[in-house]
């Protein structure tokens, strides 16, 4: 009896991580265009695939942050978090998501300090992901102090990502 309950609770505990990880990096068909869209939640892996790595590595790559900038947000960003929404069928998130993620690793930010949500043209993630977020535009770069919005970069940034940001943290 108690192997019975212990092959039980394996089998759900392997399903739960099963689920979890095919509940990331989730693709659908832009209904638009026909071609593939990131949905719900993702990591930077999803820019692997081949439907978002041409525009991605561009993007990355070609991005220059500015020194300074970097090193004043090297100093004091870690103590935030950042939500990303992204639309991947957008020419602004396809431009600014790379290039936000560029300046993330110039600062040796953590991945575990930033979150990537994946919207439809609805502006709906898989779930309700964004329900409460009040997405108009993407991307959107929403910046959180103690779990309090204290700022958002909004499509694109007034003067750079990097510069933006930083005034965003030393308001």
């Amino acid at each position: 009896m108690i192997r019975f309950f212990q092959i039980l609770f394996i089998i759900s505990i392997t399903s739960i991580i099963v689920y979890s990880q095919d509940s990331i990096n989730l693709k659908s068909l832009d209904e638009r265009t026909d071609k593939l869209m990131l949905i719900g939640f993702c990591d930077r892996t999803a820019f692997n695939d081949s439907a978002f790595s041409s525009w991605y590595d561009f993007e990355y790559n070609s991005y220059e942050p500015d020194s300074q900038a970097i090193i004043m947000l090297k100093e004091s960003l870690h103590d935030y978090n950042i939500k990303i929404v992204l639309g991947t069928w957008c020419s602004d998130s396809r431009r600014e998501v790379p290039r936000i993620l560029n300046v993330l690793d110039a600062v040796q930010y953590p991945d575990s300090l930033y979150t990537i949500v994946a919207v439809n043209r609805l502006k709906k993630g898989l779930s309700n992901e964004v329900d409460r977020l009040n997405i108009e535009f993407v991307p959107t770069f929403i910046v959180y102090k103690n779990n309090e919005e204290i700022g958002r970069i909004i499509e694109t940034p007034i003067t750079s990502l990097e510069k933006d940001l930083y005034n965003i943290i030393s308001k």
